[in-house]
């Protein structure tokens, strides 16, 4: 399994500056983003497939608002949300890779795994919740959210006030065994959606839901190493990260270590609401044993691979 990567894509991917996110543009998008991964494949690469969800939360959560308390729906919880954008976003990807990969000959070989990420019940997050989800209401909606619901509102920007949410680190994925009896039998697997549905390990093997989101990358990253795969890619939407980003000194990075990423993010080259997260994320996946991690588009990712470009964390 020399040749096996874990490629993590944002949910942002599927819906590109400019658009609405019609179901036609993020499966028109997804067409795009097949293409290169099904060169992987076809060139003899396993792939596990993980993927954000941010926009189309969003829109599960804004649907929910529009309909409001007196329509006989019920309001989903937040592991409902994320299992529904799970199930929706691996379907638009599914279908754009299984589609890819049969006109290469290689037909039916992806597989979508609705994903469990545990997270613990202590964790500090869920006493200081920072991570904003859904649209942004204003002062005297947020205030009957707050009475109503029990929601954390915070201001966002000038643009109104938003839910935020617990957002703690994942400590294992429960589907990882099926996931790995999976790649090695040669399939495509999409797994983790936006981060995969949290939950907690209420007695060991018996698992319950909570209100959190867990990131992407972090996820990932802990996926990664635990199916032992070599190589971890985040896809985002910039060829390379670089230093001095937007400002005069700029300057992009074809090869680093993880020292040296550390020192950078240290010096606040990365931010946290950007590429902060992505480079925490290649940190530890190599610090659990990993070989090297690709920072890279979704266009350049075959070349990216080949060592062409992209950013390249290896270990030292």
């Amino acid at each position: 399994m020399d040749r096996f990567a874990v490629i993590a894509v944002g949910g942002n991917a599927l819906i590109l500056e400019g658009q609405r996110g019609t179901i036609a543009e993020q499966f028109e998008n997804a067409r795009a983003m097949a293409r290169p991964i099904g060169a992987l494949v076809g060139a003899g690469w396993r792939v596990v497939l993980t993927h954000g969800n941010g926009p189309q939360v969003g829109f599960i959560l804004l649907r929910s608002e529009l309909v409001g308390d007196s329509a006989p729906i019920p309001q989903l919880s937040l592991d409902m949300c994320v299992a529904d954008s799970e199930g929706g976003v691996g379907y638009i990807l599914g279908n754009a890779l299984v589609s890819e990969l049969g006109r290469r000959g290689l037909p039916d070989r992806v597989a979508c795994l609705l994903t469990q990420t545990v997270v613990d019940p202590h964790d500090p997050a869920f006493q200081h919740p920072s991570k904003p989800i859904g649209p942004a209401f204003g002062e005297v909606d947020a205030a009957r959210h707050r009475a109503q619901s029990g929601w954390i509102m915070v201001e966002d920007a000038g643009r109104g006030y938003r839910r935020v949410v617990a957002s703690p680190r994942p400590r294992r994925i429960v589907e990882t065994g099926a996931i790995r009896a999976l790649a090695e039998q040669g399939f495509l697997v999409i797994a983790c959606g936006g981060g995969g549905i949290p939950v907690v390990e209420a007695e060991p093997g018996v698992y319950r839901g909570v209100e959190a989101v867990v990131d992407k990358d972090f996820a990932s990253a802990l996926l990664a190493s635990s199916l032992g795969a070599p190589v971890f890619v985040v896809s985002t939407g910039v060829e390379k990260v670089a230093i001095q980003f937007r400002r005069p000194g700029q300057r992009f990075l074809d090869r680093i270590t993880a020292a040296e990423a550390r020192r950078h993010l240290a010096a606040g080259e990365f931010p946290e609401g950007s590429m902060g997260p992505k480079v925490r994320a290649a940190i530890e996946f190599l610090e659990r044993g990993g070989r090297e991690v690709i920072i890279t588009s979704p266009a350049h990712l075959e070349a990216a691979i080949a060592g062409e470009t992209g950013t390249h964390v290896v270990r030292e």
